[in-house]
């Protein structure tokens, strides 16, 4: 399939230019003088310089986030990589007009292939940052780039709702009681998604979600709003897609179909809920970990199939839904799979709540949640004489309500016994994914 790619890319291609110095390399140039190349060097004709590349050779070593441990490094082919790269456009087409901005680290896996090789290998623009995407840097860069392509992690879109959208619907009295109405809600979703295209630059027709559970509440919003959103499933041990809800796909809470070429199975499933571990094969696969052979052989079934160590289930259209990962599940009292993340997913909706982690402790579930400890702070202004000690105690009272609500919410295994307040930001991954073993 790909034995004469390296031929027809040397016939395409005119110059090679050096990303660092925009030194331009020349005829005969030797592999490694290329480095040292001046900047000012007179464009001359390419020679024939490629190197002899296999479909199985390594292209790179791409480190796992570590949210549960330590990091493991992935052994990604330039199979996996071009495979890959190729499926993604049976999910979205990818146009030479389309401009990419991007706000994810390129040692994201996520980054790498979809939002770096996709784009290049369609002719697309990809637009970078000069400093860390913080809304001071990236309001101006949406209006400038007017992105009509971006690939995000939950937390950012998560944080923007909070922060800025769900307030608006908590203002007032009447608007809150609208709110809680069906019909009205959908129509202040979509009155509130509308302005928030028109903040990405207002050309934006997909917005790629992927990396962790998106929030429910934060889903429904922007389904409700018709904003361009998308969810896609994947490790960064598939290169990373397996499953992608993109348009007609898309269903609340689901991570849509296989990717065209992707198998997926449920192992070991429950046969009264359908849940299992979701395994996964295809030519996206990792060949396996860095100097780790024992590791690699432990997340490979004897038939060669790959465990994501993910548990999940399918619908009868074939849509995949997560339930969380295998390593973090708890186990309850009576043998009840408690999963956190959807007990997260029911704190992070209430109000003032920033984010959250549920752990068990000597037995117990405990709720550490991080307040917005700036909204409160807006929306409670009457001070005392003491202002932090009103702060802290409207905090409390916050925590307790939030603690009554969520228990009213889960079901009666998943309910939580203690509820702690986070001061800080929760330690992340460069994925921003929390690390979990620190607070276990």
């Amino acid at each position: 399939m790909y034995g004469n790619l390296n031929i027809e890319i040397q016939q395409l291609v005119e110059h090679i230019i050096l990303v660092d110095t925009f030194a331009i390399v020349p005829k005969n140039a030797q592999a490694d003088k290329i480095l040292e190349l001046p900047v000012s060097l007179p464009a001359e004709p390419l020679s024939n310089i490629w190197a002899d590349v296999e479909e199985e050779d390594l292209a790179s070593i791409i480190y796992t986030s570590g949210t549960t441990g330590n990091s493991k490094g992935v052994m990604l082919t330039h199979r996996n990589l071009a495979w890959t790269t190729q499926q993604c456009a049976t999910l979205q087409v990818i146009k030479s007009e389309d401009r990419f901005l991007s706000v994810l680290p390129l040692s994201h896996t996520l980054e790498n292939t979809v939002g770096f090789l996709l784009p290049v290998k369609y002719g697309a623009s990809v637009h970078y940052l000069s400093k860390p995407p913080v809304p001071s840097v990236l309001l101006p860069a949406f209006q400038v780039v007017k992105p009509t392509i971006m690939l995000s992690v939950p937390l950012i879109i998560e944080k923007v709702f909070r922060a800025k959208i769900y307030p608006e619907f908590q203002k007032s009295a009447l608007v809150s009681k609208l709110y809680s109405i069906a019909f009205f809600r959908k129509i202040l979703h979509k009155v509130a998604a509308k302005k928030l295209h028109k903040t990405f630059g207002g050309h934006l027709h997909f917005f790629g979600i992927g990396g962790a559970k998106l929030d429910p509440t934060v889903e429904r919003f922007l389904m409700e709003g018709g904003f361009p959103y998308a969810i896609g499933y994947g490790l960064t041990e598939t290169s990373p897609l397996l499953a992608g809800a993109v348009g007609k796909n898309r269903k609340l809470g689901s991570t849509g179909i296989a990717m065209e070429g992707v198998q997926l199975r449920i192992a070991n499933a429950d046969p009264l809920t359908g849940e299992g571990e979701i395994q996964a094969k295809g030519l996206n696969v990792m060949r396996g970990y860095y100097k780790a052979p024992d590791i690699t052989k432990e997340v490979f079934t004897e038939d060669g199939w790959f465990k994501t160590g993910d548990r999940g289930s399918f619908d009868k259209d074939n849509k995949l839904y997560i339930k969380g990962r295998i390593k973090t599940m708890i186990v309850g009292a009576s043998g009840e799979n408690i999963y956190p993340e959807e007990i997260e997913s029911v704190i992070n909706k209430m109000r003032y709540v920033m984010e959250s982690l549920v752990i068990e402790k000597k037995g117990k579930l405990v709720a550490m949640i991080h307040l917005n400890m700036e909204e409160i702070e807006q929306n409670f202004k009457e001070m005392k004489s003491d202002a932090q000690q009103y702060i802290q105690d409207k905090s409390d009272e916050i925590l307790k309500e939030i603690h009554k609500k969520v228990n009213e919410e889960v079901n009666k295994f998943s309910r939580i016994q203690q509820v702690i307040l986070q001061p800080n930001p929760f330690e992340k991954t460069p994925t921003k994914k929390i690390k979990r073993f620190l607070y276990a």
